[in-house]
């Protein structure tokens, strides 16, 4: 904040960003609740509301008439004050969606990239952006802020993607300029699976904590390590990239980049799901892998709710070495780490549900000495594409809403 601390000034700012967080917690409130709130008096909440109405930031909105004592009138955070993007990109589509300051998503996209053509992903993410905007009645260039989810990482000194060798198109050295000259706004880029943990540790499993790691297991398995309240990316992005991490159970993978298999994904990941079902004598359903590996957990789990299956069934094995399998990369990552707390997420290992959650939780028990609870990840609809709208409102709303400037 501009000026200096304890001044008029900053004083003012700073209750006025109070009200307005207030406002976007509750939805409503009347200028006596919100000097309750914050102990503001009747007047000096009368002269905050009135500076917020006057710069755009709320908007009167009706009155408490039907209630007990006199109507008051009630306010509310404009939505229209500033609107953001956030995109998530996969080798198969883009999904793009526009949020308003309130948080509300007001319009949403979703562009199919199947077979990209390499150097057109600056074209596939304008389309997108545009695709979002215009859902939400607005132009491009009414949109405040975009973050962008990918998989890998663009690393910091050479702006060039790291850690997603098979996303094509994304790889120019030139790509975060041309993107930048194509959209007139500020633009960010993170990890989709750091997003991912936004997501969580704002509406989700991980809300309250400020020690945890999410792992993640669609395409591939990662993980986003929160500490002390922060997002922990590494030298070059890459903190998390754990897909690739040397396991017992599979065999030593060198040179990772360009063998693209082994390590924690192949004892965890989907595919270890497909191969332990075939060798159960488990019928493998159609789909992609993820989807077919989630399909097999969630009818393994819900075997084991209903009774459905008696003790040592080929679904019980199942979820027992998918455990096994998920318990061994993860006693690596807290032996190391120590989190408060660990978020299991993505579709793969959601779909094993409680079940699934229990058996991991034991079988890390035995095979670490740090203890971590385990919990589902809450966020259900499109966590990546959540997590960078979060991620772009947070932003935001702290340039919006600085009322010192």
């Amino acid at each position: 904040m501009a000026g200096t601390p304890g001044t008029p000034r900053v004083l003012r700012a700073m209750n006025d960003r109070a009200a307005l967080d207030l406002l976007l917690e509750h939805g409503t409130l009347s200028r006596t609740r919100i000097g309750k709130l914050t102990g503001l008096s009747k007047p000096t909440a009368s002269q905050l509301l009135a500076r917020l109405e006057a710069a755009g930031l709320v908007l009167a909105t009706g009155t408490t008439a039907g209630r007990p004592g006199p109507n008051a009138q009630l306010y509310s955070v404009n939505p229209a004050a500033a609107h953001v993007a956030g995109l998530d990109v996969n080798t198969e589509r883009i999904r793009a969606a526009v949020a308003d300051i309130t948080g509300r998503t007001v319009g949403s996209f979703r562009l199919p990239t199947p077979h990209r053509r390499a150097g057109s992903a600056v074209e596939q993410v304008v389309q997108a952006v545009d695709g979002a905007a215009k859902a939400a009645g607005l132009g491009r260039t009414d949109l405040h802020r975009i973050v962008i989810g990918t998989p890998g990482a663009f690393d910091p000194s050479t702006g060039r993607l790291r850690y997603a060798s098979h996303l094509p198109g994304w790889h120019s050295p030139a790509l975060l300029d041309e993107l930048a000259a194509a959209l007139p706004m500020p633009l960010e880029y993170d990890n989709d699976v750091n997003l991912a943990a936004v997501a969580e540790q704002r509406i989700g499993a991980a809300r309250g904590h400020d020690d945890f790691v999410m792992l993640w297991n669609e395409e591939g398995l990662g993980a986003a390590l929160v500490i002390g309240g922060r997002l922990h990316r590494g030298w070059t992005g890459g903190a998390g990239e754990v897909g690739f991490l040397p396991v017992p159970g599979t065999p030593l993978v060198r040179n990772v980049t360009k063998a693209n298999n082994g390590g924690f994904q192949e004892l965890a990941g989907c595919n270890a799901v497909l191969r332990t079902a075939r060798e159960l004598g488990i019928e493998v359903p159609q789909g992609s892998l993820p989807d077919a590996a989630a399909t097999l957990l969630r009818a393994a789990a819900a075997a084991q709710q209903d009774g459905a299956e008696p003790d040592g069934g080929p679904y019980a094995e199942l979820l027992a070495r998918c455990a096994t399998g998920h318990a061994v990369g993860l006693a690596s990552i807290v032996s190391l780490l120590d989190p408060e707390l660990i978020v299991l997420a993505g579709d793969v290992t959601v779909s094993g549900g409680e079940p699934l959650r229990a058996l991991i939780q034991s079988e890390l028990a035995e095979l670490a000495v740090p203890r971590p609870r385990l919990v589902l990840g809450a966020v259900e609809m499109h966590p990546v594409l959540t997590g960078a709208l979060e991620s772009a409102l947070a932003t935001t709303r702290d340039e919006v809403f600085d009322t010192s400037r």
